[in-house]
């Protein structure tokens, strides 16, 4: 039986970077933190043994929890951009080909338009993680090589790969939200590392 299975969304250039091996760590649901949260007293562990971190601001001695989406052991499908086979139902096909190019285009009679990775199916699932660490931190105590582990190609410059970042992360959040949860915003993020692992082998038997 797989133990607690979660979809995730990546965007096709992340899923990209996952199939070529490049990319071992997401940095996650800066939403869950409000700006005011200054200080993280650290991560503890509830009753029922639930990941949370403990947060309070400057100038209030109250403590807030805020729990993790994801744990250690945890098992994450990828939901990525897809679309399936007009001709057979279950065949699916996917934005983040890991083919050639041109390969790609001698099917392109065969599959319907790309849907959204939010929308995927979970028996769509060709990408499977098993959660190796989570913690907290701001999101620009970032070095470079976590710029790399999170799946950004190195660039000519140093200035160069962390514009490429700069520019992923700010694309994750919507525009009115960019003062409060973009770069320059720096907030805390949930820092989530994982493998890859195969397909789980009673992976039809369980619901998620």
């Amino acid at each position: 039986m797989v133990n607690c299975t979660k979809p995730i969304l990546f965007s096709t250039e992340m899923v990209q970077a996952l199939l070529e091996g490049r990319k071992a760590v997401t940095r996650r649901d800066p939403f869950q933190m409000p700006p005011d949260y200054t200080i993280l007293k650290g991560l503890y562990r509830d009753g029922k043994r639930r990941l949370c971190a403990i947060f309070r601001a400057d100038d209030d001695p109250t403590t807030e929890a805020v729990y993790a989406r994801y744990d250690i052991g945890d098992i994450l499908w990828v939901r990525e951009t897809w679309c399936e086979s007009l001709g057979q139902a279950g065949i699916y096909f996917y934005r983040a080909y890991a083919g050639p190019k041109d390969e790609m285009k001698e099917y392109a009679h065969s599959f319907n338009r790309w849907r959204p990775n939010i929308h995927m199916p979970r028996e769509a699932a060709r990408i499977f993680l098993r959660v190796t660490g989570v913690r907290v931190e701001r999101l620009r105590d970032m070095v470079l090589g976590d710029v790399l582990m999170e799946g950004i190609t190195e660039a000519d410059t140093y200035e160069s790969t962390w514009d490429r970042w700069h520019q992923t992360w700010n694309s994750t959040i919507k525009p009115k939200d960019l003062g409060s949860y973009g770069w320059e915003a720096n907030p805390w993020v949930w820092v989530i590392s994982f493998d890859r692992i195969d397909k789980p082998a009673d992976w039809g038997c369980t619901k998620s």
